[in-house]
């Protein structure tokens, strides 16, 4: 049974008050993806603080260790979560790993993000290995706006392009957010905002999802990169209207730390990816999507 939302406001540190006391652990198990954004730079590092960047990979069977490794730095982690540096469900890794930590860790809460696109077809797996939170990125809900955010997608061994791979990957993100979320997980959203693209679609990103069962939803500042490097960082402002367009429909999440998928410590106040992870440079220093 997932937790509450309350207990995940007292416990999460992307919840609530909490943020500044409670620490988590990512556990980098993730490494594949099945879609292709355009602004998306996976990459193995031990400088960059941003999604999609790890130091090392790590199996299912390290997991514990590295959370025991943690703990003995930061001994009030109450969460273990897994973000990639690809996607959750792109493979069974991070299920393998959730059922380690569930019978080794059952006190930590576990977190899951993921683009969505195979979430309505493993959403039941995903209930029942006992995740207490969801994020799904969903960052548009109008294919012709996707397909200028996303380049393809690998569906069941096959590459689309375009709008049309970018409607099947809508459909899955919105039929598994619902039924996610009325499995009781709690489902937070995270869309990047890209000037010019998406930020005038917000509002109905987020009326849609909230319609669904998203609880919570965070809008992330593009870092110019890959594809959209030429495309500038949104402004002060722009980030500040996108949430507001986003509030009317659903609580605004609003101390986002752009965490790396190998992430350690307490959000805005310490990091020890480093220590524990202990960087094994012997694998390629970039991915390639699929």
């Amino acid at each position: 049974m997932a937790r509450t939302y309350e207990e995940l406001e007292k416990n999460h540190p992307c919840f609530g008050g909490c943020k500044f006391n409670a620490g988590r652990i990512h556990l980098p198990v993730s490494p594949g993806c099945n879609i292709a954004c355009r602004f998306c730079d996976r990459t193995i590092n031990d400088v960059e603080q941003r999604p999609g960047v790890t130091s090392k990979i790590i199996t299912p069977d390290e997991a514990n260790t590295f959370i025991d490794k943690a703990l003995g730095f930061v001994p009030n982690i109450k969460v273990a979560g897994i973000a990639g540096p690809g996607d959750t469900l792109a493979t069974d890794y991070a299920f393998e790993t959730f059922k380690k930590i569930g019978e080794s860790h059952p006190e930590l809460l576990k977190c899951m993000s993921t683009n969505g696109l195979l979430l309505y077809e493993r959403a039941d797996e995903l209930i029942n290995i006992g995740i207490d939170t969801l994020t799904v990125t969903v960052n548009a809900v109008d294919p012709k706006i996707e397909a200028k955010l996303n380049e393809y997608i690998i569906w069941h061994g096959e590459k689309i392009y375009g709008e049309e791979g970018a409607k099947i990957l809508i459909e899955n993100q919105l039929k598994g957010i619902k039924k996610v979320a009325d499995a009781g997980v709690t489902v937070k959203i995270n869309t990047v905002l890209v000037p010019g693209i998406n930020d005038e679609h917000i509002a109905t990103i987020a009326k849609t999802v909230r319609e669904l069962g998203a609880i919570i939803y965070n809008i992330i500042p593009l870092i110019p990169q890959h594809q959209l490097k030429d495309i500038p960082k949104p402004t002060c402002e722009q980030i500040e209207k996108a949430r507001s367009d986003a509030e009317q429909y659903i609580k605004v999440f609003r101390h986002c730390a752009h965490c790396r998928a190998d992430a350690v410590g307490v959000p805005g106040v310490s990091e020890y990816s480093k220590l524990v992870y202990q960087s094994r440079l012997n694998v390629r220093n970039t991915f390639s999507h699929g």
